[in-house]
């Protein structure tokens, strides 16, 4: 991947071009952003740069022997760590279980996404992470000689997905790196890293994308006239994934704005009932599902907060898709701050439980019945 496929980032991609033409290629570095802002992508297209043989002030190659490998993903000095599930197959998985459909996912793959990669890999509902096995596979591949580039490259995607076990044995690895080893850590949610790691890595932070560039890449891709582009955009806040979930999938990504405006009708007319069948259903979702539904409301309910409250500047300050919008106009004005602080605390909970592995049906039972009365609660 080279840098000229990136969507914007012009002053990330000069730092990475300086670093390796300065020679001063921080050993551990950790890009860390917004969704969609093209992290992934980047730490790829650094590490292409580092090995090309013929590169450019620019650019690399792409033509090259290296490149050519990097294009592939199969060059043998580029090595990859990401999240796996523990499935029938593999009672303790390691990234290299998957390699295939990895190599699929970044390069046929528009979204680069955890719950796009689970689906890929087709999970079986359990929770995804970077286990303790997988520090001694990294280990063993950093300790061998490089056998064409001059740096051994290693990806790591959502390391804040390491257990405490995978973590801690391979600190000593990033503090202490055999030669001309580059560690590329792309996080999410970096403060979720321990902190041990994250004072040996020298932080990148990746902005959304300028929404120009955004523009650009979608009126390049895409047949839209210059009304839906901008729409697109403004609605896609610098998201590239967001841009084309709202594009491909007329303005629904998946289930998650139908899973949420069910459960605001049935909490909002006390429909105990039904509710435990929602509950039932929604406990059918694997354990990321049930997460990106929970960050979903969270969006929503920030959303509609502010729909009901600065309505003068609604256009500015919201981020609704076309379905989203019109269920809020009535929505909006149940959700004040007499109630929406209670909402945020009720729904953060439910994802922290959700995370460390709680009984699913009592998390969301006990979370449906504490809205019907908060959306009952009157405002102030």
């Amino acid at each position: 991947m080279q840098f000229s496929k990136i969507i914007g980032q012009q002053k990330i991609i000069k730092r990475f071009i300086n670093t390796v033409n300065t020679g001063r290629i921080s050993h551990a570095q950790l890009l860390h952003g917004p969704a969609g802002s093209g992290k992934l992508e980047l730490a790829i297209a650094y590490a292409q740069y580092v090995s090309c043989t013929n590169k450019s002030d620019t650019d690399s190659c792409g033509v090259c022997p290296s490149c050519n490998k990097y294009e592939k993903l199969i060059h043998p000095d580029l090595h990859f760590v990401y999240p796996v599930v523990r499935t029938k197959k593999f009672a303790k998985p390691i990234s290299d279980n998957f390699s295939g459909e990895w190599r699929n996912f970044i390069l046929k793959q528009k979204k680069h996404r955890l719950d796009v990669w689970l689906e890929q890999i087709a999970t079986e509902g359990g929770q995804a992470g970077i286990f303790a096995h997988e520090s001694s596979q990294i280990i063993r591949k950093l300790s061998l000689k490089t056998f064409e580039a001059e740096y051994k490259v290693m990806v790591i995607w959502l390391p804040e997905k390491m257990n405490q076990s995978s973590a801690n044995k391979l600190l000593k690895m990033i503090e202490e790196p055999p030669m001309k080893t580059l560690f590329l850590l792309v996080s999410d949610y970096p403060e979720q890293i321990i902190n041990t790691i994250r004072s040996r890595s020298q932080y990148v932070k990746i902005p959304k994308i300028d929404d120009e560039s955004l523009a650009q890449r979608i009126k390049e891709t895409y047949q839209l006239n210059n009304n839906e582009l901008t729409r697109i955009t403004k609605l896609a806040n610098g998201d590239y994934f967001k841009a084309i979930d709202t594009i491909e999938s007329g303005d629904n990504k998946d289930n998650n704005f139908n899973i949420f405006v069910e459960l605001m009708r049935l909490s909002f007319s006390a429909k105990i009932i039904e509710l435990t069948k929602w509950v039932d259903d929604i406990s059918k979702l694997g354990r990321e599902q049930q997460k990106a539904f929970l960050k979903y409301s969270i969006k929503m309910f920030r959303e509609n907060f502010i729909y009901n409250n600065s309505p003068s500047e609604k256009e500015d300050l919201n981020y609704f898709s076309t379905d989203e919008e019109t269920f809020s106009l009535k929505f909006s004005t149940f959700i004040h701050q007499n109630n929406i602080f209670d909402i945020y605390e009720e729904f953060n909970k439910a994802h922290l439980h959700i995370e460390r592995n709680g009984m699913d049906k009592i998390i969301f039972l006990d979370l449906a019945l504490k809205l019907v009365k908060l959306l009952r609660r009157k405002a102030a």
